[in-house]
């Protein structure tokens, strides 16, 4: 169990929050605090992780940059892939 100390709060829930933290500490066999806890902390990594998500722009720039490929490590896919592509066999080829 993690070392923290705990301060005492008090909030308002409607009737289906408090039935669901309810339900899912029963599920979970733990207090609803520790239900609150771990639902924060998903959300707060959630955000962190949107957070560090590149604008859809800056990942098109990215993507037309090269996506991180060199000119030569691009080349090579590109052969890679056309003689994958040259030896695939179609059933009505056979």
């Amino acid at each position: 169990m993690a070392s923290y100390s705990l301060i005492r709060t008090s909030m308002s829930l409607d009737t289906g929050t408090l039935a669901t933290l309810d339900a899912l500490a029963k599920r979970w066999s733990v207090s609803k605090a520790e239900v609150m806890r771990r639902a924060v902390r998903h959300l707060k990594e959630e955000a962190d992780r949107e957070d560090a998500r590149p604008s859809p722009v800056a990942a098109l720039d990215w993507l037309q940059g090269g996506g991180g490929l060199t000119v030569a490590e691009g080349e090579e896919f590109k052969k890679a892939v056309a003689a994958e592509r040259k030896a695939k066999r179609y059933w009505w080829e056979a």
